[in-house]
């Protein structure tokens, strides 16, 4: 599973803690008894009233869920990735009916269950899982050669097997169906999920095994030889001759064989095909089911996590509910929601090619072993991102599929789901955790998208029982490994009465005999009715009351269930579990701190303390750490270390789109040896790293403020509609070593304050900095903010926005940084409008400067908005640049602005055009020292560079040849300023001063400081080592950070 970008909050995966379980939960709509499908006659016309009734909840009753299957007698079979299946029964009674031996890195593991359209009388249980091989630990090479690749060639089965009738798995009974070659060792995209039609065809989906982390958030079609091929989908799903990135359609035989049925989408004998693939052209199809009576496919299909469009290498990502009616290719790798088209994209040299033709897409990779010339790629049915649907909300982007209900009149359940939602597709989202009721017509056309009550965390799997109730597996909101969130949820409709909730827990939940343990059991009903409490401790003793205490003597696993009871007679039950004779580990980090902040490309030192009551001496190699890429409410499992000390090297670029939801998370797990005959128990401790660098839309608390859109802002979004007082939050911090905050912000506003706290809105100031009106909501700018007594504790991080009436600023991302602002700091503000002619080579200048003034502790501003040479605005800038400005640019108030400007000390710039703007403005013309004249083709020329006590000559040599643009100028500068150099018109056509050609100078000016250089027309100028020189001691001059002599020489 994979995908991308809500708030992002920390997750507790604590195993062995206190467990949390409930029975019921109340919904949007009023809640529903746990109603038994014989119970009562259901009315016409049920209401719609719903109940979340809970059947197994935590991780010792679901583990990490995965998939689930419902009996027919109302039972649930649910895998664990760790390879755990398990038994709930209608009562809510949890027992384990089998464990596989599983390989388990990243994604894999035991994933999807299905149950053979004939289970009443053959007992079949299909399971598609990674069998252990001989696979190596760790994780696979990203670059070397075939033989470096192949021991990490792996496969995932799809097998039979028969569930006893005592409700275990016959792990004996093992019929291998199907095989799934796999690339192990590496991230991400298994699939996994299971169905059946109505002929008893069996449908299996698999994910495209591929490594999207190192294509920028767009398509993964890294070609290059030396490249680990998991970093290729072409030889996944779009590639005809491999079952990966597929929905695959078989008929099983009684021996466990299978056949291909009729109408797949390549004929069994068909060159470079195989004949499984129903449809192909998938990323991660992990969730889908068949709707019964038409045969459609709904599909959950996760997309890619690009934050915005590239023209050079294709779309934002998106990702799909995909209704499939018959077979055909879905574009994946190529193309993405509807038919929009990926570029082809050279991983070694960087370039762009065409854009593929989502008509006839052509898989022409090293890798593909299948057919170059693919089907057409079929459009999503519903694709989404951001905001794009209304009703569908933010956040996060993570489809999960779900069912079509179909009603039955002739079935006697209270539970079923009104008659009024037949034919309906129920959407379930992981990351913005909700389920959707989505009306269609018969041909899939959408009528209309309705909420529907749920109150868990994070869907993972959903499926209508037979007795009309839908049945909804909870991942919780951990990763890897389960937390008390996790759940087995059953939804029932309501029509004859209320039953009561009920959540439990324990003071303990392990320990050594006599284990004295505190329960605590807190019920409601809908009704108001008065509740009793009973207790059943597991061990052959009962209690009363909703705190009992009880004492377990003898070792043993016990399972404490609390039963409320409605004077009506309706019933809720809560589990808690507890071992006797074995305690937990306790496993905590020392070092790094949780909310510490990092830089992705750091390599993370860890310490981990682990003590174990029964163990004593703890063996180290048995803990193990893991570096997971957390991405919004999920994460990525990337790399591993064992040892109780040691580090972790985290990749350089974050493997996602740089403005994504991302930070890291280190989880650390000790398993014990075990005790007093019972069975090891497992803790994990985690903590979260914060990225130095956030974008501020990414907050987890928010008083009075709004996202919004914005063309300029890194990632596409800002924090606006700021007013006094309103404020954004982050958790959890530890900020202890940091300086100074950078905060990204325009306003066309009123400007205002930056404050930095901890702790509340109210809480202990840190820091604060002036906003300022920066010309417009699209004009960004950078602002420092010292930052001083910052607690040693983690903490929640407020940046609180102050200033006058209306609205104040917006603020578009943060940077925390160790450094504090240097105290030879400077700013400098870039100008780039122009009214005439203009340069190609300006954003690259203005790149280049912001990337010689970083290193020298000069921050470089940029706009083009005129509306910024304003008093107050100018006097936070050292120095002004005009680059490659033209004609008119600046009005009367502006001008008189930037009069004053200089004249109280202020420093000018002006590079290449500068001199070829304001002509009818003689301060201006005094300023730069000499206007534009005229200027021949671009060609090679000799600079003579006789002054070279300037920082801006002081590196270059006596004679500097270089090609560019040379300007003429209409006067001479030489008697009011220094020239610093000059053209030698002997070198080359067009000059036009007579052999006197300065093209670079210095001046004081009428309380300011000026330099001008003509160089700078061509792009490839930013890039030479002496003309970025040259630039840079023109900004030490300018910012007042060197000294020079600018009176002019008479020659």
């Amino acid at each position: 599973m994979h995908r991308k970008r809500p708030r992002f909050h920390k997750a507790l995966a604590l195993l062995t803690g206190s467990l949390l379980a409930g029975s019921s939960l109340a919904l949007a709509a009023p809640p529903a008894s746990a109603s038994d499908p014989g119970a009562a006659k259901p009315a016409a016309a049920a209401a719609e009233d719903f109940q979340q009734i809970t059947l197994a909840k935590g991780a010792p009753e679901v583990g990490e869920p995965m998939s689930l299957a419902v009996l027919p007698d109302r039972s649930v079979l649910h895998t664990s990735r760790d390879g755990t299946l398990r038994l709930t029964d209608a009562q809510g009674t949890t027992s384990v009916a089998g464990k596989l031996a599983v390989y388990d890195h990243d994604e894999e593991g035991l994933q999807g269950i299905g149950i053979d359209p004939d289970f009443a009388e053959n007992r079949f249980v299909y399971l598609y899982y990674a069998p252990p091989l001989n696979t190596p630990a760790g994780d696979a090479p990203e670059n070397g050669t075939a033989a470096d690749f192949a021991p990490f060639d792996g496969v995932n089965r799809l097998s039979r097997f028969v569930l006893k009738q005592d409700g275990t798995l016959d792990t004996a009974s093992e019929k291998n169906v199907l095989e799934v070659k796999t690339s192990r060792g590496m991230c991400c995209h298994v699939g996994g999920d299971i169905d059946f039609d109505k002929d008893g065809n069996l449908y299996l989906s698999t994910g495209d095994d591929s490594n999207p982390f190192a294509s920028d958030g767009y398509t993964p079609i890294d070609e290059r030889s030396t490249r680990n091929p998991a970093f290729d989908a072409q030889r996944t799903s779009g590639n005809t001759n491999d079952l990966r990135g597929k929905i695959l359609r078989i008929k099983v035989k009684p021996d466990g064989s299978y056949d291909i049925p009729e109408g797949n989408l390549f004929a069994p004998g068909t060159p470079k095909t195989r004949p499984e693939i129903y449809a192909m052209g998938f990323r991660n199809p992990f969730r889908f089911s068949i709707d019964k009576p038409t045969g459609a496919i709904y599909i959950g299909e996760y997309g890619p996590d690009a934050g915005s469009a590239n023209a050079n290498r294709g779309p934002a990502g998106m990702v799909e509910f995909n209704r499939v009616t018959k077979p055909g290719n879905y574009g994946w790798p190529y193309c993405v929601g509807k038919n929009e088209a990926y570029i082809k994209y050279d991983f070694a040299t960087k370039q762009s090619g065409a854009a593929f033709d989502c008509s006839a897409p052509k898989n022409t990779s090293p890798n593909n072993t299948g057919l170059v010339d693919l089907p057409p790629a079929q459009p999503a049915w519903i694709d989404y991102d951001g905001g794009s649907i209304p009703e569908f909300g933010t956040g996060s982007e993570s489809p999960m599929g779900g069912p079509v209900y179909r009603y039955d009149p002739d079935l006697n359940s209270a539970a079923k789901f009104p008659e009024a939602y037949d034919g309906d597709f129920f959407a379930g989202e992981f990351g913005r955790r909700w389920i959707k009721r989505i009306e269609q017509d018969d041909d899939g056309t959408v009528k209309s998208i309705n909420p529907f009550p749920w109150s868990g965390t994070q869907v993972m799997d959903m499926a209508f029982g037979p007795d009309g109730a839908l049945y909804v597996l909870d991942y919780g909101l951990s990763w890897f490994g389960g937390d008390e969130n996790s759940a087995l949820y059953r939804i029932e409709n309501v029509t004859n009465g209320h039953a009561p909730t009920v959540t439990a827990t324990s003071d303990k939940t392990s320990g050594k005999a006599p284990l004295k343990v505190s329960f605590s059991a807190t019920g409601e009903d809908a009704d108001g009715d008065a509740l009793t409490y009973s207790w059943d401790f597991g061990d052959g003793t009962t209690g009363t009351g909703a705190k009992p205490q009880h004492t377990y003597r003898a070792n043993g696993t016990y399972t404490a269930t609390v039963t409320v009871t409605d004077p009506s007679g309706y019933t809720a039950t809560a589990n808690v579990h507890v071992v006797v004779g074995n305690t937990a580990p306790i496993v905590t980090f020392q070092n790094p701190a949780d909310g510490a902040l990092f830089e992705f490309g750091d390599t993370i030192p860890f310490k981990v303390k682990v003590t174990d009551a029964e163990d004593k001496k703890i063996d180290c190699s048995k803990v193990t750490v893991r570096y997971i890429l957390g991405h919004d409410s999920h994460g990525h499992p990337i790399t591993s270390a064992n040892g109780c000390e040691g580090t972790l090297a985290v990749p350089a670029d974050g493997e996602h789109d740089p403005n994504a939801n991302i930070f890291g998370v280190l989880d650390a797990e000790y398993t014990d040896n075990g005790g007093g005959g019972q069975e090891a128990l497992t803790t994990h401790a985690r903590i979260v790293l914060q990225p130095r660098h956030r974008q501020a839309e990414h907050f987890n608390a928010q008083s009075g403020i709004r996202t919004y859109d914005k063309t300029e802002a890194h990632g596409g979004k800002t924090v606006g509609d700021i007013d006094n007082g309103d404020w954004i939050s982050f958790k959890p911090y530890n900020l202890e070593g940091a300086q100074t905050l950078t905060a990204r912000v325009s306003s066309g506003g009123a400007g205002g304050y930056l404050e930095v706290r901890t702790g509340g809105p109210n809480g202990t100031l840190h820091g604060s900095g002036v906003v300022p009106v920066t010309g417009g909501w699209e004009t960004f700018q950078n602002i420092d903010i010292p930052l001083s007594k910052l607690p040693k504790k983690t903490t929640e991080l407020y940046l609180v926005f102050k200033g006058g009436d209306g609205a104040l600023y917006d603020v578009d991302d943060f940077m925390i940084s160790d450094k504090k602002p240097a105290k030879n700091a400077k700013r400098v503000l870039v100008f780039s409008k122009t009214a005439g002619f203009r340069h190609d080579s300006i954003e690259t200048g203005v790149q280049a400067l912001k990337d010689l003034g970083g290193p020298s502790g000069i921050t470089v501003d940029s706009t083009e908005e005129a509306k910024q040479f304003t008093t107050a605005n100018l006097a936070r800038y050292d120095a002004v640049v005009f680059l490659s400005t033209t004609g008119t640019v600046l009005n009367a108030d502006q001008k008189q602005a930037f009069e004053k400007y200089i004249a109280g000390g202020g420093g000018y710039m002006g590079i290449h055009a500068a001199a070829d703007t304001e002509y009818e403005w003689p301060f201006y013309g005094g300023l730069v020292g000499a206007y534009f004249d005229s200027h021949p083709q671009i060609q090679k020329a000799t600079v003579r560079v006789p002054e070279h006590d300037h920082p801006a000559t002081k590196g270059l040599d006596d004679a500097w040849d270089r090609t560019d643009e040379w300007y003429n100028y209409r006067s001479n500068p030489r008697d009011h300023a220094r020239v610093l150099a000059t053209l030698d018109e002997s070198t080359y056509q067009g000059g036009t001063m007579n052999g006197d050609h300065p093209i670079a100078w210095c001046q004081a000016y009428q309380g300011g400081r000026s330099f001008y250089t003509g160089l700078g027309h061509t792009k490839e100028s930013y890039a030479e080592d002496g003309f970025r020189s040259h630039l840079l001691g023109g900004l030490k001059y300018v910012t007042g950070q060197e000294k020079a002599d600018c009176k002019p020489r008479t020659a």
